[in-house]
């Protein structure tokens, strides 16, 4: 009895939206944009078309996987990285307190000059 109401217990902390809303850690090289969802694998990145690389990866605000076709005509705040040749690698479509972290580059010379607290998930301008 005792063991079914932990199992019971834990599944509903586990299952709450307030612990799936943990603060996400964002690489120093994910650079900020407003995005709109073309067809696949295209995205407007901050009025530049970009094209998702193959095996890119997008997290919900939920930070669960998502797909770009379901993504298709819709706007979003976001981080992204991109590879090398220029394609999105990862993009996280951003939360209201994720966009409330102020400043955050938007281009990479700003991240080349600006400094960023890793923890904090914070950017300071020189």
């Amino acid at each position: 009895m005792i063991r079914s109401l932990v199992l019971a217990l834990s599944a509903t902390v586990l299952s709450s939206p307030a612990f799936s809303q943990v603060q996400r850690q964002f690489p120093q090289n994910a650079l900020r944009a407003e995005a709109q969802f073309g067809q696949p694998p295209e995205v407007t990145l901050n009025g530049e078309v970009w094209r998702l690389a193959p095996g890119a990866r997008i997290r919900a605000q939920n930070n669960m996987i998502v797909l770009s076709g379901g993504l298709m005509g819709s706007r979003a705040m976001v981080h992204f990285t991109s590879e090398v040749p220029g394609d999105i690698k990862d993009l996280w479509i951003l939360r209201p307190e994720e966009i409330a972290l102020q400043p955050w580059p938007s281009t990479a010379k700003e991240a080349a000059s600006w400094t960023f607290d890793v923890m904090a998930q914070k950017w300071t301008r020189p």
